[in-house]
């Protein structure tokens, strides 16, 4: 039997606030539906916690002397410069919110943004380039904002704004290396499956920008930066890595590519650089550096405690850190949230398991194989086949709105979606293999889109445990 259309008046509410799930309807049209609008719910006031223009806002203001953030007052002389720097896919927001509330005292600057990401600005100038894999623009990017960075002074400021996805957006490979090259560089890593931290400490080390070599070039102007968290840790040289100081060595570059198998793969000219002095990160002890965290994935998951209480639910948060293959994360949250629903155990029914900060990896055999999927889709279709006939809900999205670099943000599995891709002959197990989860999971009906969301604090993960030996849930919807 289907679940009942009847909703409670907690059900509306919850449904009303899902304004980021563009294809809400179609989502709870199967499966357990009344689970699914309430997992769809806590997911989506994580997201809405995530927005960095609000959190920008609320750290920025004008001053007598100067600006303010975050309580701190940054002095300014009449003909210093205030000028903001930044890339990624959380950076848009934050740079509009600046113009808002800094207006002309803004006196320029330049921003890198995602492809089809619009912008509107007035003081910056805006580029536009490619994720995840670097492009041309990137390049021409990221060159403005190595000259802007020289023709700064003492006594002005940057606000840097590198958020997520950065290393593509704005990519500079130094001399010696071609742009063909650092692409192949890029596509390797990001195939490989390893942790963003190890895949970062080899960019660092390829790059004119990154690895702190970008702050070397604002100095002596002072930095302030400002970032959303979307590693595990909130590690600052890989959450904004041009403008802090660098805390992996060549030595580290050198070491993950040897375990991962990819030295010998990689372009003679990228080999010789790292074997050269210059692949080493500048000192930075002189430069006068502040870093501001306007959102972590902490804040995200209080927010989804918040909301997941008001349903009448008991939130547990397994991690603001996990990392890993994709797949293996979506099999343990549904192991667990499945036992808990069948068995009570390790949590009673009623439980909603959560997460937000850690990021799920996917490797990848080949080079330049984006597109299909993403590693939210995956954990997505592995917990599928772990929670046949169990009354779980559980969604694995990527707070960009961009799994993998595809139009939807994850997707969402339950105990029934196994035999709906029975039913639809559908082989969830061979499409793990090969890496194509969207086309199943776009014939399910069971991706989430929710377009651009202008922040990124990584993956988030929602499982809420109803009770399998029960016919009716607590809300009188029945299976």
């Amino acid at each position: 039997m289907e679940e009942s259309k009847t909703m409670s008046k907690k059900d509306i509410g919850a449904h009303k606030n899902l304004m980021h799930v563009a294809n809400l309807k179609e989502l709870c049209s199967h499966g357990h539906r009344a689970l699914r609008r309430e997992a769809l719910a806590i997911a989506t006031a994580g997201l809405t916690a995530c927005d960095s223009a609000r959190a920008t806002a609320g750290a920025v203001s004008l001053s007598e002397n100067g600006i303010t953030i975050a309580g701190v007052e940054y002095p300014l002389l009449p003909d210093a410069r205030l000028v903001v720097l930044g890339a990624g896919k959380a950076t848009r927001p934050i740079a509009e919110a600046l113009e808002r509330a800094l207006g002309d005292r803004i006196d320029g600057g330049a921003v890198i943004l995602r492809r089809g990401d619009a912008a509107s600005l007035e003081k910056l100038e805006v580029y536009v380039a490619d994720h995840p894999l670097p492009t041309d623009e990137s390049v021409t990017g990221a060159r403005r904002l190595e000259e802007l960075a020289g023709a700064l002074g003492p006594d002005d400021l940057v606000l840097a704004s590198f958020t997520g996805g950065s290393s593509a957006l704005a990519c500079l490979p130094p001399e010696g290396i071609s742009f063909e090259a650092k692409r192949q560089l890029h596509s390797a890593l990001l195939g490989s499956g390893m942790p963003i931290a190890d895949v970062n400490s080899v960019r660092k080390h390829c790059s004119s920008i990154k690895g702190g070599r970008l702050a070397a070039r604002i100095a002596p102007a002072r930095i302030v930066n400002l970032t959303v968290s979307d590693v595990a840790g909130d590690q600052l040289d890989v959450l904004t890595d041009p403008t802090v100081k660098d805390t992996s060595t060549v030595a580290d570059a050198v070491s993950v590519l040897d375990d991962y198998g990819l030295w010998d793969e990689l372009a003679p000219s990228i080999r010789d650089f790292l074997r050269s002095p210059r692949a080493a990160s500048p000192d930075l002890d002189g430069v006068e550096i502040t870093t501001e965290l306007l959102v972590t994935g902490m804040t995200v998951c209080h927010a989804m405690i918040e909301q997941a209480e008001q349903l009448g639910y008991s939130p547990v948060v397994l991690s603001t850190t996990f990392e890993g293959e994709a797949r293996e994360m979506g099999r343990f949250v549904a192991n667990l949230a499945s036992s808990s629903s069948k068995y009570g155990y390790p949590f009673a029914p009623g439980t909603v398991l959560l997460g937000c900060g850690g990021e799920n990896s996917v490797a990848i055999a080949g080079e330049g194989t984006f597109g299909s999927g993403g590693p939210g889709q995956e954990a997505a279709l592995a917990a599928a086949m772990e929670l046949n006939r169990s009354r779980v809900v559980a969604l694995f999205m990527d707070t960009d709105g961009s799994d993998g670099g595809t139009d939807a943000a994850g997707a969402i599995a339950d105990g029934m979606t196994a035999e709906r891709a029975s039913e639809l002959e559908l082989d969830l197990r061979g499409t793990l293999l090969n890496h194509s989860s969207m086309e199943p999971l776009d014939r399910l009906g069971d991706l989430i889109v929710t377009g651009a969301t202008g922040t990124n604090v990584n993956d988030l993960f929602v499982a809420v445990v109803g009770d399998s030996n029960v016919e009716a849930d607590r809300r009188g919807a029945l299976v």
